[in-house]
């Protein structure tokens, strides 16, 4: 029988009068659970929230005002301010807040929640919820939002009394940011707001069994410090939990130490310079050639902060097959999930890599450090031959002049090197994570996990306020988006607008959902059902130059209050990214028309052996090659990409 959620659990109990839950704390400021809310978040160092007001979450707006300590942003839908908070605390590396209603706009942020769950971001989610007796009756705007985020969340409370809160709030922003961080929702009942109770601080936590463990236990540095000794070809694949530990220099000293080649997944681009000769890049479905090479080649691959993500291993048995594991993580349950490791260590990566560094020199004291020229010689080969490339059209097409590559290429060459990356989801986000130079940590937030469309205006917002508020606006933002994700969260112009966040935005405009017209391309013998979006499409009974707009994105922007722009030709396109670049007191969008069968590659087909990767159509320069063997192209279209080779205009 299955065990009822918290809430369920509560609401089946015997309703309590007032009187049966009498205050017996007494000491501090007398208040109002609202009042104490917004108090604990000042007294947490709680800089800036975003949200949205309603009913339920009433008596905690009331009580912010001019004289509240944290700058408040409105935003407007319930997801986006979720969303917003992750972007701020990924450029930041603070919590990120929102505060939102019970009902719809509770149910509006799950999809936040679970998106700062898939890639631990620190964040602290406030929901509204109706009064304690009308729990369990269907009331208005009620709905179990605990046992909604169970099992996408790190934790969630659910709070009835006025004096728990200042608690569980310390002990909410404690458990985000600890261990391996994520989102934690308190619920909070309109009792608990309008209750009375009496203020005081720091409160004291009751966390029973929460205890992240954070240093290396036992022999495991010894164990790990030997397989190196003992290897040829590793591979340090270094994941997102290297991101959220600031772990870059550590890793790299890693490498540095080792000789040990670097590969990323997506989260964690940034997190090396990409000037870092170790780095190969990204690996996985749409990495580059060296570094998926490199994995399946090596024999010791060791997992920093990472989850053996599908993504990153396409068939999960013939990923690295040839290799021992050294798995590094502060969550335990990630270790030996999906590989079993050879050495296993629980720990947070920055101080696990302080530890592990000095015994890996201890042991090449005493053995020396293994000959790794043939292994950089075969790497070096493929990061040569092999890269990240695309075509140009032949002829100008109907429905775009540019190569979205080719512009995700120009915005990062005229950015300031501080940039702030930001991202949707579809095939610009693989573009900017293939060919935008990242030089600098935290410079890239994007949604990895879930892979949430509509993520990265709101993001981008949240990154600028962050910006202003840590980095006095000295990084710049930049949101690359595609016109079908970007549409699922347009309506945060005004937010942004209003905010006076100067957020830049490429809209990579090709009027189709563009990842999915890839797959019916390579999968799906070109039928595309439902991708079409008719935002940026030739007419067929008028000059190419004529397009239907719906919407229009610079007349969208323009209503917004925003700067809007527009890029056919190259020349359109460098006059309106150095024009954005200027501009500094308010959004600006670049609609930019692109190629509309310009595909992602390198690429290896979901479920397949990363051996398989197609560098582009008909060129699979791993099948068949055996570690040592010349890394040359053999020709051999990739099993499960059939079709690619007739897709003639895919680069």
């Amino acid at each position: 029988m299955a065990t009822p959620t918290p809430l369920q659990a509560f609401s089946a109990l015997p309703k309590t009068t007032p009187a049966a839950d009498r205050q017996t704390i007494v000491n501090g400021e007398k208040m109002t659970g609202a009042k104490a809310l917004v108090r604990s978040l000042e007294d947490l160092g709680v800089q800036d929230v975003f949200g949205i007001p309603g009913g339920a979450i009433l008596p905690v707006y009331h009580e912010i005002n001019d004289q509240t300590k944290f700058r408040f942003v409105l935003m407007r839908h319930e997801q986006a301010a979720g969303h917003a908070a992750e972007g701020y605390a990924v450029a930041t590396g603070r919590v990120g807040v929102c505060l939102v209603t019970s009902g719809p706009g509770a149910t509006n942020v799950v999809t936040a929640i679970a998106d700062a769950n898939m890639d631990s971001v620190p964040m602290v989610v406030i929901t509204g919820q109706v009064g304690v007796p009308a729990i369990g009756t269907d009331a208005f705007q009620e709905a179990d939002i605990v046992g909604i985020t169970y099992p996408i969340s790190k934790h969630s409370f659910l709070v009835t009394r006025a004096q728990d809160i200042p608690r569980v709030l310390t002990e909410a922003h404690y458990i985000a940011r600890t261990g391996r961080p994520g989102p934690v929702v308190v619920d909070l009942t309109k009792t608990a707001q309008v209750g009375e109770m009496y203020y005081s601080w720091p409160q004291r936590m009751i966390l029973p069994g929460y205890n992240p463990t954070l240093k290396a236990h036992g022999h495991v540095l010894r164990d790990a410090a030997k397989l190196f000794a003992q290897s040829y070809r590793p591979v340090l694949y270094v994941g997102g939990g290297a991101a959220r530990s600031n772990a870059g220099e550590l890793v790299a000293k890693l490498a540095e130490v080792t000789g040990a080649p670097i590969v990323t997944t997506l989260p964690a681009r940034g997190v090396v310079p990409d000037s870092d000769p170790h780095n190969l890049g990204m690996l996985g479905m749409h990495g580059t050639i060296a570094a998926t090479g490199a994995v399946q080649r090596s024999d010791l691959l060791v997992a920093i902060g990472a989850r053996f993500d599908d993504r990153v291993t396409g068939k999960l048995d013939a990923f690295a097959p040839t290799a021992r594991v050294i798995h590094i993580d502060i969550d335990p349950a990630e270790i030996g999930k999906n590989r079993v490791p050879d050495v296993p260590i629980v720990g947070d990566v920055s101080t696990v890599l302080t530890d592990l560094i000095p015994e890996i020199e201890r042991t090449q004291a005493i053995q020396g450090k293994p000959n790794l020229k043939p292994w950089w010689d075969q790497l070096d080969g493929l990061r040569t031959k092999y890269t990240i490339h695309y075509d140009e059209p032949q002829d100008q097409p109907a429905d775009g002049s540019l190569s979205p590559q080719w512009v995700v290429e120009q915005l990062s060459k005229s950015a300031d090197p501080s940039t702030i990356w930001v991202s949707g989801v579809g095939q610009h986000q693989m573009w900017a994570a293939q060919l935008v130079d990242f030089e600098h940590p935290n410079s890239w937030i994007s949604s990895g996990g879930l892979g949430t469309m509509g993520f990265g205006l709101p993001a981008a917002i949240g990154a600028s306020v962050g910006s202003h508020r840590v980095f006095e606006d000295r990084k710049p933002v930049w949101l690359i988006d595609g016109d079908g994700s970007f549409q699922m969260t347009s309506e945060e112009l005004a937010a942004a607008f209003l905010d006076h966040a100067p957020v830049k935005i490429a809209i990579l405009n090709n009027s189709v959902y563009g990842m999915v017209r890839q797959w019916q391309t390579l999968f799906y013998q070109h039928h595309y059902s439902q991708t079409n979006l008719m935002d940026g499409e030739a007419r067929k009974d008028t000059p190419a130059t004529e397009f239907v707009d719906v919407p229009d994105f610079v007349k969208l922007a323009e209503a917004y209050g925003c700067v809007g722009m527009r890029a056919f030709t190259k020349e359109e396109a460098i006059s309106a990214i150095q024009r954005a670049n200027e501009i500094n007191d308010r959004p600006v969008l670049i609609d930019f028309r692109v190629y509309k069968d310009a595909m992602v590659w390198p690429m290896v087909s979901a479920g397949a052996s990363n051996d398989t990767v197609t560098y582009r159509p008909g060129v699979n320069p791993l099948v068949n090659k055996p570690a040592g063997a010349d890394p040359a192209a053999s020709g051999v279209v990739a099993s499960g990409v059939a079709g690619a080779s007739n897709a003639s205009n895919a680069d």
